[in-house]
């Protein structure tokens, strides 16, 4: 290394892919209800985003559906067991989301 030049990028450094991949973004709005109710349930809940998992799962389903993300289990997702899959508490989070 010389002085005056910054150390070379590739020293020690090495480039790895994502750990799950990468996918395409949804440049032709396949998906684009399901991530807008999302995002109203996020903006409604503080960003607070346990309220809305079910809004979460429904979203990542339609990505999975639409072949924008490999198709991948639910509880590698961290999206089994949900509370809001309940359908009291799923009209709930609905009624919330109708109403902005």
């Amino acid at each position: 290394m010389s002085f005056g030049r910054p150390p070379s990028i590739n020293v020690g450094f090495k480039v790895s892919p994502p750990n799950r991949g990468s996918f395409p973004l949804d440049h032709d709005g396949e998906c684009k209800e399901a991530m807008m109710e999302y995002m109203k349930c996020l903006k409604q809940n503080s960003s607070t985003s346990t309220p809305c998992r079910v809004l979460s799962k429904q979203y990542l389903d339609c990505r999975m559906t639409k072949g924008l993300m490999d198709r991948d289990e639910w509880k590698n997702l961290g999206l089994t067991n949900l509370a809001g899959e309940d359908p009291e508490v799923k009209a709930k989070v609905s009624s919330r989301t109708d109403s902005a």
